[in-house]
């Protein structure tokens, strides 16, 4: 359906005793939240403060927890038991004063898909009292100032997904949810949203954002929990997590340059593995790795590989598969 619009003259829902004493600083405070599904318990106990201005990551396999808690935070669900604030106040019940203050993305965005881009966004707008020159803005800031006047139903994928983008940024809110904002995006367009979402946290906004996209995470996000079976399994700066993760290197040598038996006999080597067309080794000492290497087979097309968040995901999720 498309967005409904907020009554600015309803009364506000009455916070939680957790909701009036949150901190001024934080943008979202959770308090040991649970929320059960008959015999799934979704989220089992996640405390969390997200300060104003932050960009963080919320990560996780299917069936992690992400998308409940963060209908949660949004209001659009009630939690069993816990407390939760957003802004200062209660989101439950569903309370309209909060509605202007935030934006949300979603996988499955819907769209008055017989008007153009700009009417869409004009409509959403209004919904906020939002004025033209805002409109303006938000197409500019997805990239599509150039498809205003295309219908939204003949706009390809990743266009209805700037779209939807650009829908939840139009009220310019204080508090933004974006889930897998850029998954339908192609890389260059997926890496100048990246630069609208630097701005928008250097504007003072803040941002709780999913994505599959590792790297991406990696490279945005101020902190990241990693949600596994509705608990945080890890919570941190990136940075840190890497860390405190894998120590070793990865050196990623071509097919056919080294066997796998002699790259195992090479000193300081942990583990060899073959991975699509190369032999990997592992190694807590590069050096003298690449130097052993290299006179072996030289070091032409041999790529050394640091541990990155993907690989403190896999450790922690204990599996190969990908957060969505």
């Amino acid at each position: 359906m498309p967005p409904t619009a907020p009554d600015p003259t309803a009364p506000a829902a009455a916070p939680t005793a957790a909701a009036a004493d949150a901190p001024t600083s934080a943008a979202i405070a959770l308090d040991s939240v649970h929320k059960r599904y008959g015999s799934v318990q979704a989220v089992d106990g996640i405390s969390l403060t997200v300060p104003r201005g932050e960009f963080f990551g919320l990560l996780g396999p299917n069936g992690a927890g992400k998308t409940t808690l963060i209908e949660i935070m949004e209001g659009q669900r009630q939690a069993d038991s816990g407390s939760v604030a957003v802004l200062g106040q209660s989101p439950w019940p569903r309370n309209v004063r909060l509605l202007p203050r935030i934006g949300v993305q979603t996988q499955t965005s819907a769209f008055f898909v017989r008007l153009t881009a700009r009417e869409h966004l004009e409509t959403v707008a209004a919904l906020y009292r939002a004025g033209r020159e805002a409109v303006d803005r938000a197409l500019a800031s997805v990239g599509l100032t150039e498809q205003g006047a295309t219908r939204v139903e003949d706009l390809s994928g990743g266009q209805r997904q700037r779209l939807a983008i650009a829908s939840a940024l139009v009220h310019e809110p204080e508090l933004i949810f974006l889930d897998e904002p850029t998954a339908a995006l192609d890389p260059q367009a997926r890496r100048a949203l990246w630069q609208v979402l630097r701005e928008l946290k250097g504007a003072g906004r803040t941002i709780v954002y999913t994505t599959h996209h590792l790297d991406e995470a990696e490279a945005l996000c101020d902190r990241v929990a990693i949600v596994v079976d509705g608990r945080i399994r890890a919570l941190d700066t990136p940075a840190r997590l890497v860390a405190s993760g894998s120590t070793t290197t990865r050196l990623v040598v071509p097919a056919g340059r080294i066997g796998v038996e002699a790259a195992r006999a090479i000193a300081g080597v942990l583990a060899v593995t073959e991975e699509a067309g190369t032999v990997v080794l592992e190694t807590l000492d590069a050096g003298p790795v690449l130097a052993a290497l290299g006179e072996i087979t030289g070091l032409q097309g041999v790529q050394t590989r640091t541990a990155s968040l993907e690989d403190v995901y896999l450790q922690l999720t204990g599996s190969g598969t990908q957060p969505s």
